[in-house]
């Protein structure tokens, strides 16, 4: 049975760009095989959730390992599918800088490029998540970054000190929601 989402109170989409539909693309691509396709108007859609509650005696320092810790088995395996399918995007987003970097583009304009794809890589992967998911990390994020969907490329430049440092962050997966859900981190 299908449910309805409610309607977003304040926009998630950041607008169409190349960039947006480049990875749209490739999203469809990825899932097509596995049969899962998340309808385009739920890949946005805010949803007004209760807070998600967090077992206090986990004993990572990550909430998002705290949450998977917490799933059930179903729950894991999809979100495992989830993290393999936000890893195939990361690889998209090497061959990307790769091909920039051979036209001769700069450092600064690949990192923003990979900034902006990283960020639309997680938009989409997690209309695959359950609302309380997607919920609880784009909370962090605000707090964090002031951004649903994480960190600007300037943010980065900011933390990193260079644009080549940018672009190595781009593609690096977190190591500890890698390790927990049964996978090797990437860029490590």
């Amino acid at each position: 049975m299908s449910t309805s989402v409610p309607a977003p109170t304040a926009p998630v989409h950041r607008g169409a760009s190349p960039t947006r539909f480049a990875v749209l693309f490739l999203l469809a691509l990825l899932t097509a095989a596995n049969g899962f396709l998340v309808a385009p108007g739920q890949a946005h859609a805010a949803v007004h959730a209760a807070a998600v509650v967090v077992d206090e005696s986990c004993t990572s320092s990550d909430a998002a390992v705290c949450m998977i810790r917490e799933m059930t088995p179903e729950q894991r395996a999809q979100a495992r599918e989830t993290r393999i399918r936000y890893h195939q995007l990361l690889d998209s987003m090497e061959r990307t800088a790769d091909e920039m970097h051979a036209a001769g583009r700069s450092d600064e304009e690949i990192a923003r490029t990979l900034v902006d794809m990283r960020n639309e890589a997680k938009d989409i992967t997690r209309a695959g998540m359950s609302p309380e998911a997607v919920q609880a990390l784009e909370a962090r994020n605000m707090k964090k970054y002031g951004n649903p969907l994480g960190p600007t490329a300037d943010q980065q430049y900011a933390k990193y000190g260079s644009w080549s440092a940018v672009i190595a962050a781009a593609t690096r997966s977190s190591a500890a929601v890698d390790r927990e859900l049964g996978l090797e981190p990437r860029g490590r």
